[in-house]
Protein backbone atom coordinates (compact mmCIF):
# COMPACT_ATOMS: atom_id res chain seq x y z
CA UNK A 1 0.00 0.00 0.00
CA UNK A 2 1.26 4.13 -1.16
CA UNK A 3 -0.58 7.16 -0.64
CA UNK A 4 -1.08 9.11 -3.48
CA UNK A 5 0.38 12.60 -3.44
CA UNK A 6 -2.32 15.02 -3.46
CA UNK A 7 -1.57 18.18 -5.30
CA UNK A 8 -4.04 20.72 -3.28
CA UNK A 9 -2.45 19.89 -0.04
CA UNK A 10 0.57 20.53 -1.62
CA UNK A 11 2.53 17.21 -0.89
CA UNK A 12 5.43 15.96 -1.90
CA UNK A 13 7.00 12.93 -0.17
CA UNK A 14 10.55 12.42 0.61
CA UNK A 15 11.89 8.96 -0.63
CA UNK A 16 15.21 9.61 0.39
CA UNK A 17 16.12 8.09 3.62
CA UNK A 18 19.78 9.44 4.24
CA UNK A 19 17.89 12.60 4.32
CA UNK A 20 14.48 11.48 6.46
CA UNK A 21 17.50 10.49 8.99
CA UNK A 22 19.26 13.66 8.66
CA UNK A 23 16.28 15.82 9.43
CA UNK A 24 15.07 13.58 12.30
CA UNK A 25 18.64 14.68 13.82
CA UNK A 26 18.17 18.20 13.47
CA UNK A 27 16.56 18.16 16.94
CA UNK A 28 18.24 17.82 20.28
CA UNK A 29 15.83 15.72 21.97
CA UNK A 30 16.53 17.74 25.19
CA UNK A 31 14.19 19.37 27.55
CA UNK A 32 11.23 17.67 26.70
CA UNK A 33 9.38 14.46 26.19
CA UNK A 34 7.32 15.43 23.40
CA UNK A 35 7.68 16.31 19.55
CA UNK A 36 4.55 16.21 16.55
CA UNK A 37 5.54 15.86 13.10
CA UNK A 38 3.30 17.96 10.97
CA UNK A 39 2.59 16.45 7.89
CA UNK A 40 3.76 13.01 7.73
CA UNK A 41 2.82 11.37 4.73
CA UNK A 42 4.00 7.47 4.63
CA UNK A 43 6.56 7.84 7.55
CA UNK A 44 9.54 8.56 6.32
CA UNK A 45 10.61 11.24 8.55
CA UNK A 46 8.17 9.22 11.61
CA UNK A 47 10.02 5.96 11.53
CA UNK A 48 13.37 7.74 12.59
CA UNK A 49 11.37 9.89 15.19
CA UNK A 50 10.57 6.82 16.55
CA UNK A 51 14.08 5.75 17.10
CA UNK A 52 14.79 8.73 19.55
CA UNK A 53 13.95 8.77 22.86
CA UNK A 54 10.89 10.86 22.81
CA UNK A 55 7.14 10.56 22.62
CA UNK A 56 6.24 10.94 18.84
CA UNK A 57 2.99 12.41 17.66
CA UNK A 58 1.86 12.96 14.26
CA UNK A 59 -0.84 15.72 12.69
CA UNK A 60 -2.30 14.57 9.49
CA UNK A 61 -5.32 16.16 7.49
CA UNK A 62 -4.93 12.98 4.48
CA UNK A 63 -7.71 10.21 5.58
CA UNK A 64 -5.57 8.20 3.19
CA UNK A 65 -2.02 8.87 4.76
CA UNK A 66 -3.87 8.43 8.19
CA UNK A 67 -4.63 4.92 7.20
CA UNK A 68 -1.22 3.75 5.59
CA UNK A 69 -0.04 5.34 9.24
CA UNK A 70 -2.12 3.10 11.80
CA UNK A 71 -1.53 -0.19 9.62
CA UNK A 72 2.16 0.93 8.91
CA UNK A 73 3.41 2.16 12.69
CA UNK A 74 1.32 0.18 15.20
CA UNK A 75 2.86 1.56 18.51
CA UNK A 76 2.02 5.49 16.64
CA UNK A 77 -1.45 4.84 16.40
CA UNK A 78 -3.11 6.61 19.41
CA UNK A 79 -0.84 9.11 18.33
CA UNK A 80 -2.24 10.10 15.33
CA UNK A 81 -4.24 13.42 15.16
CA UNK A 82 -6.23 13.82 12.36
CA UNK A 83 -7.07 17.37 12.20
CA UNK A 84 -6.06 20.40 9.95
CA UNK A 85 -2.52 21.60 12.13
CA UNK A 86 -3.38 25.45 11.71
CA UNK A 87 -7.14 24.93 13.16
CA UNK A 88 -6.23 22.77 15.54
CA UNK A 89 -6.22 23.63 19.13
CA UNK A 90 -2.88 21.54 20.27
CA UNK A 91 -3.40 22.01 24.20
CA UNK A 92 -5.76 19.24 23.42
CA UNK A 93 -3.32 16.76 23.38
CA UNK A 94 -0.31 18.92 25.22
CA UNK A 95 -2.40 20.69 27.51
CA UNK A 96 0.80 23.00 29.35
CA UNK A 97 3.16 20.86 28.22
CA UNK A 98 5.91 21.69 26.18
CA UNK A 99 7.25 20.04 22.75
CA UNK A 100 9.24 20.09 19.49
CA UNK A 101 8.01 20.88 16.31
CA UNK A 102 9.36 18.76 12.95
CA UNK A 103 8.16 18.11 9.42
CA UNK A 104 8.72 18.24 5.77
CA UNK A 105 6.09 20.88 5.26
CA UNK A 106 3.61 22.04 2.83
CA UNK A 107 5.08 24.50 0.76
CA UNK A 108 1.41 26.48 0.86
CA UNK A 109 1.11 26.49 4.28
CA UNK A 110 4.62 26.85 5.80
CA UNK A 111 4.60 30.77 6.55
CA UNK A 112 1.21 30.01 8.61
CA UNK A 113 2.74 27.08 10.30
CA UNK A 114 6.13 29.24 11.31
CA UNK A 115 3.18 32.05 12.89
CA UNK A 116 1.00 29.39 14.44
CA UNK A 117 4.58 28.34 16.00
CA UNK A 118 5.37 31.90 17.23
CA UNK A 119 1.60 32.28 19.04
CA UNK A 120 2.90 29.02 20.63
CA UNK A 121 6.49 29.59 21.24
CA UNK A 122 6.10 29.43 25.80
CA UNK A 123 5.56 25.87 24.83
CA UNK A 124 7.93 25.08 21.57
CA UNK A 125 11.60 25.37 22.54
CA UNK A 126 12.97 23.56 19.35
CA UNK A 127 11.38 23.55 15.91
CA UNK A 128 12.79 22.35 12.96
CA UNK A 129 11.78 21.17 9.03
CA UNK A 130 12.11 21.82 5.32
CA UNK A 131 10.43 24.53 3.82
CA UNK A 132 10.74 25.67 0.08
CA UNK A 133 14.88 26.65 0.17
CA UNK A 134 13.39 30.63 -0.45
CA UNK A 135 11.25 30.41 2.81
CA UNK A 136 13.77 29.31 4.71
CA UNK A 137 16.37 31.78 3.73
CA UNK A 138 14.10 34.64 4.33
CA UNK A 139 13.37 33.27 7.68
CA UNK A 140 17.01 32.80 8.61
CA UNK A 141 18.01 35.53 7.22
CA UNK A 142 19.35 38.87 8.34
CA UNK A 143 19.42 42.75 8.02
CA UNK A 144 20.75 44.26 4.57
CA UNK A 145 19.41 40.83 2.25
CA UNK A 146 16.59 41.52 -0.08
CA UNK A 147 14.82 38.23 1.27
CA UNK A 148 15.11 40.21 5.01
CA UNK A 149 11.33 40.90 5.83
CA UNK A 150 8.56 40.21 8.22
CA UNK A 151 8.74 36.45 8.99
CA UNK A 152 12.69 37.21 9.71
CA UNK A 153 12.20 39.53 12.30
CA UNK A 154 9.11 38.36 13.90
CA UNK A 155 11.02 34.78 13.54
CA UNK A 156 14.56 35.69 14.91
CA UNK A 157 12.77 38.36 18.03
CA UNK A 158 12.02 34.87 19.43
CA UNK A 159 14.21 32.10 18.17
CA UNK A 160 17.99 31.54 16.92
CA UNK A 161 17.82 30.57 13.50
CA UNK A 162 20.17 28.09 11.50
CA UNK A 163 19.78 27.28 7.37
CA UNK A 164 21.01 24.16 7.95
CA UNK A 165 21.35 22.34 4.61
CA UNK A 166 19.24 22.25 0.83
CA UNK A 167 17.39 19.22 -0.45
CA UNK A 168 17.19 18.71 -4.03
CA UNK A 169 13.73 18.22 -6.07
CA UNK A 170 14.79 14.63 -7.14
CA UNK A 171 14.47 13.27 -3.82
CA UNK A 172 11.04 13.71 -3.56
CA UNK A 173 7.59 11.92 -5.59
CA UNK A 174 6.50 14.21 -7.22
CA UNK A 175 9.49 16.25 -7.42
CA UNK A 176 8.81 20.04 -6.86
CA UNK A 177 9.95 22.75 -9.00
CA UNK A 178 11.98 24.61 -7.11
CA UNK A 179 14.79 23.25 -3.86
CA UNK A 180 13.75 22.84 -0.44
CA UNK A 181 15.73 23.82 2.75
CA UNK A 182 16.23 22.62 6.18
CA UNK A 183 16.29 25.03 9.21
CA UNK A 184 16.40 24.47 12.44
CA UNK A 185 14.88 27.36 15.36
CA UNK A 186 15.92 26.94 18.77
CA UNK A 187 13.96 29.19 21.35
CA UNK A 188 15.51 32.11 23.41
CA UNK A 189 15.97 31.10 26.97
CA UNK A 190 14.48 33.62 29.43
CA UNK A 191 13.76 36.53 26.68
CA UNK A 192 11.24 38.60 27.57
CA UNK A 193 10.35 41.11 24.23
CA UNK A 194 10.77 44.64 25.97
CA UNK A 195 7.79 46.35 24.07
CA UNK A 196 4.39 45.68 23.79
CA UNK A 197 3.86 42.87 21.55
CA UNK A 198 0.92 43.07 19.45
CA UNK A 199 2.14 46.28 18.75
CA UNK A 200 5.74 44.69 18.02
CA UNK A 201 4.15 42.47 15.19
CA UNK A 202 1.61 45.54 13.60
CA UNK A 203 4.71 47.83 13.34
CA UNK A 204 6.86 45.02 11.63
CA UNK A 205 4.09 43.88 9.25
CA UNK A 206 3.39 47.84 8.32
CA UNK A 207 6.70 48.08 7.51
CA UNK A 208 7.76 45.54 5.23
CA UNK A 209 4.09 46.05 3.74
CA UNK A 210 6.19 49.54 2.14
CA UNK A 211 8.91 47.83 2.34
CA UNK A 212 10.78 50.76 -0.71
CA UNK A 213 9.55 53.11 1.56
CA UNK A 214 11.63 54.70 4.43
CA UNK A 215 10.00 54.04 7.96
CA UNK A 216 8.56 57.83 8.56
CA UNK A 217 6.31 56.60 5.16
CA UNK A 218 5.38 53.34 5.71
CA UNK A 219 4.39 54.19 9.44
CA UNK A 220 2.02 56.55 8.28
CA UNK A 221 -0.83 54.79 9.55
CA UNK A 222 0.55 54.97 13.27
CA UNK A 223 -0.15 59.33 13.03
CA UNK A 224 3.38 59.70 14.34
CA UNK A 225 4.44 62.68 15.97
CA UNK A 226 6.67 65.58 14.12
CA UNK A 227 9.40 65.11 16.62
CA UNK A 228 9.45 61.41 16.63
CA UNK A 229 9.66 61.30 12.82
CA UNK A 230 12.43 63.56 12.85
CA UNK A 231 14.19 60.71 14.77
CA UNK A 232 17.10 59.02 12.51
CA UNK A 233 15.90 55.71 12.48
CA UNK A 234 13.21 56.37 10.54
CA UNK A 235 15.17 57.54 7.55
CA UNK A 236 15.88 54.38 7.10
CA UNK A 237 14.01 51.07 5.16
CA UNK A 238 12.55 48.30 7.09
CA UNK A 239 15.63 45.79 5.42
CA UNK A 240 17.94 47.93 7.39
CA UNK A 241 16.50 47.29 10.57
CA UNK A 242 17.88 44.72 12.80
CA UNK A 243 15.57 42.75 15.18
CA UNK A 244 16.98 44.90 18.32
CA UNK A 245 16.63 48.16 16.36
CA UNK A 246 12.69 46.84 15.48
CA UNK A 247 11.85 46.41 19.32
CA UNK A 248 13.52 49.72 19.86
CA UNK A 249 11.24 51.45 16.74
CA UNK A 250 8.13 49.83 18.72
CA UNK A 251 8.74 51.64 21.76
CA UNK A 252 9.46 54.50 20.30
CA UNK A 253 6.04 54.37 18.74
CA UNK A 254 4.11 53.21 22.28
CA UNK A 255 5.90 56.02 23.71
CA UNK A 256 5.02 58.34 21.39
CA UNK A 257 1.46 57.17 21.55
CA UNK A 258 1.06 57.58 25.03
CA UNK A 259 2.26 61.10 24.96
CA UNK A 260 -0.33 62.45 22.69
Amino acid sequence: MSVRAKKHLGQHFLKDENIAKKIADTLSFSGYEHVLEIGPGMGVLTKYLLQKDIITHVIEIDSESVEYLKNEYLKLADRIIEQDFLKYDLKQVFKEETFAIIGNFPYNISSQIVFKVLEMRNQIPEFSGMFQKEVAQRICSKEGNKVYGILSVLTQAFYESSYLFTVPPQVFNPPPKVDSGVLLLKRKENFILPCDETLFFKVVKQAFQQRRKTLRNSLKTFNLSDNLKANVIFGKRPEQLTVDEFIALTQLVGVDDLNR
